[in-house]
């Protein structure tokens, strides 16, 4: 079985500033992300990306607009050899609809576990909200709780200490 990090996007990979970040203008990613992901990468983790996109919901932006962010995370990270194995998004938003998808739930993160048959006990997820280790935890995955728009190297030292 494979092991994983699942990754929220804002506030993890990229700064954010407190509300929706949808131009790639202001796409700013993190101090020590690539580097990070790709001591992860490099050590066996299947990189993945889950993060909820409500302002698609809510009709600020589209997923044009997110495509385009993540085409340019996905050109950054192939500078340097690192792939994201999936990147799932939630177009929903709670005032608009409900759905299985949007975290606190965890039907991202459990669609990828069948997917790549992941073994959720030697997997992670850095979130900068309770409600990402909180999707983690209710599909089996060690959540962890990091510090909105820092650098991630000490929470990626306690995941490599666990090989």
């Amino acid at each position: 079985m494979n092991k994983a990090v699942f990754l929220d996007r804002d506030g993890v990979i990229n700064f954010d500033p407190g509300d929706y970040t949808y131009n790639l203008s202001e796409f700013k990613l993190n101090d020590g992300i690539i580097d990070n992901l790709k001591r992860l990468y490099d050590n066996g983790f299947l990189l993945i990306l889950i993060t909820n996109q409500g302002g698609i919901s809510k009709g600020l932006y589209s997923q044009n607009d997110v495509d385009e962010i993540h085409n340019y995370l996905i050109s950054e990270l192939d500078k340097v050899n690192v792939e994201l194995a999936e990147i799932y998004y939630c177009p929903h938003h709670s005032i608009n609809e409900n759905c299985l998808c949007r975290k606190p739930n965890s039907l991202m993160i459990e669609k990828s576990l069948a997917r790549f048959n992941i073994d959720a006990s030697k997997s992670f997820m850095l979130g900068d909200k309770m409600r990402d280790v909180e999707s983690a935890e209710k599909a089996g995955v060690k959540g962890i709780q990091v510090d909105i728009n820092k650098n991630i190297a000490s929470y990626v030292d306690q995941i490599l200490a666990t090989k």
